[in-house]
């Protein structure tokens, strides 16, 4: 963060000072939300959890080299006190993106967000120094502290924008204002907290609406919901995607041998080809995504083809593909899980298992619960069971409860190749099954929800024993 007194930030949050001895002394450190990061300089925020109350280690903090604890009473050693500590550090995250003057980035979308991010974080640190949003943390709470990590050096900010209700990324947007949104997509992710995607477009949409006059929204042509919020922004519209009249288009989408997107990219300032590191067609739309924010601040489209197709996964457990040394390739999918994104990676592994032709491994599809689908749930769980089938994947395993049920019932349902689906209870009878199971050149894809943990399976196939239970069982 750039550096500011207690006595700067105590005006910046409206807020009291307690028990610090020289108000002149400067935060130079992060700022942060866990007592064990904290760093020489440091501000420690501390929140008051369901489980934790941060106000209890505001102690070892400052022992630890914080300044202060930005608090919500007075905790015994150098704090600043306010009523509300998320909006406190919500003013301090728009204080300083203010003086900083950086360019904002603001994204969001219900599939795909933080891959996108991720790409653009690549494509623009070749133009200058670039924060961006670590793995998911795209709430009130993660995106200030975020930005706070911004310097007087940082020439872009890139910032992920997650919603779970009408009106948190009008909130997120507002705390860091953008000159350039991004909306991806609009799907069934958190659909039983909205109730229809009508719903979701209008949350999503609140992001272009606080674009300035000089701005740009960057909208998703493929997309009409997407598409159709062009007339909700006063900035310039940029469109992006397959269709023809896409300012940054994709042609010629094909799949390599071994499973990655190849295309070729056109900007307004001409075409050239990319193959992608990255694994699955529907990446192809996030890199037109970040093509076209790359495109807006100034990359040629050569510049812009040659880092799309260097460019890797930073976040964890997103489509990371690892091979084992006795030929069985796990893929790692396992952070979070929504309709549109199983049905990406399940194409994704039907790929990767073509390209390994009639002498390759088989394919297997390890899923688990999509949360927060509402009355959705059951048809969606179904289908995505049933696609399992059409895509020839060669196995099901479904894992956890009464969603997982539904999604080998969707298989079985689907034709005779439902003998080849299978409920399991949890991630360890999963990794029993796959131990006694798999052979060289199977290839196998991980992916649910983030609150089943699926991930503890990737983990342990990928171990160097055979033994033990999945930890955390």
């Amino acid at each position: 963060m750039i550096t500011l007194s207690l006595a700067e930030i105590a005006e910046i949050v409206g807020g009291q000072s307690y028990d610090i001895p020289d108000p002149a002394v400067t935060v130079t450190g992060p700022v942060v939300i866990d007592s064990r990061e904290v760093a020489p300089g440091s501000l420690f925020a501390a929140f008051a959890g369901e489980r934790v109350d941060g106000h209890d280690y505001a102690q070892r903090a400052v022992g630890a080299g914080a300044a202060a604890v930005l608090a919500a009473r007075p905790v015994g050693v150098p704090a600043i006190v306010v009523d509300d500590v998320v909006g406190a550090l919500g003013a301090l995250a728009r204080a300083v993106v203010e003086r900083l003057g950086t360019t904002v980035v603001g994204l969001t979308g219900s599939a795909g967000k933080t891959s996108t991010k991720d790409l653009i974080a690549q494509l623009l640190q070749r133009k200058g120094p670039t924060v961006w949003t670590p793995g998911s943390l795209n709430n009130e709470i993660g995106l200030p502290v975020t930005a706070l990590t911004a310097t007087a050096e940082t020439e872009h900010l890139v910032l992920e924008m997650g919603a779970r209700g009408v009106g948190h990324i009008h909130y997120l947007a507002n705390l860091t204002p953008p000159r350039i949104g991004l909306v991806l997509n609009v799907g069934s992710a958190h659909l039983g907290e909205f109730g229809s995607r009508e719903a979701i477009a209008q949350a999503k949409g609140e992001l272009v609406e606080v674009l300035p006059e000089d701005g740009c929204a960057v909208l998703n042509a493929d997309d009409p919901l997407v598409r159709a919020m062009a007339s909700r922004t006063q900035a310039r519209v940029l469109l992006f995607g397959e269709a023809p009249e896409a300012d940054v288009r994709g042609e010629k989408v094909r799949m390599t041998a071994d499973g990655r997107p190849a295309f070729e990219l056109h900007t307004p300032t001409g075409c050239s080809d990319v193959t992608m590191r990255l694994y699955g067609e529907h990446h192809v739309s996030n890199a037109l995504a970040a093509a076209a924010v790359a495109h807006e601040l100034g990359m040629s489209v050569t510049e812009i083809a040659e880092a799309l197709s260097e460019a890797g996964t930073l976040s964890r457990w997103r489509m990371e593909v690892t091979e084992r040394p006795d030929g069985v390739t796990i893929v790692n999918d396992a952070y979070n899980a929504n309709p549109e994104s199983m049905r990406a990676a399940l194409r994704a592994l039907a790929a990767m298992g073509q390209a390994r032709g009639a002498d390759g491994g088989r394919t297997w599809a390890v899923l688990g619960q999509m949360a927060e689908l509402g009355d959705a749930s059951l048809a969606e769980h179904d289908a995505v069971g049933r696609l399992a089938v059409r895509l020839n994947v060669s196995k099901l395993v479904a894992v956890g409860g009464r969603e997982a049920s539904w999604l080998q019932l969707g298989a079985y349902n689907e034709g005779s190749w439902g003998e080849e689906s299978v409920h399991v209870s949890d991630a360890q009878a999963a990794v029993d099954l796959l131990r006694s199971e798999l052979r060289p050149g199977d290839v196998v894809l991980v992916k649910a929800s983030r609150s089943v943990g699926l991930e503890k399976v990737a983990q342990a196939l990928l171990e160097n024993s055979t033994e033990g239970e999945v930890a955390g069982r």
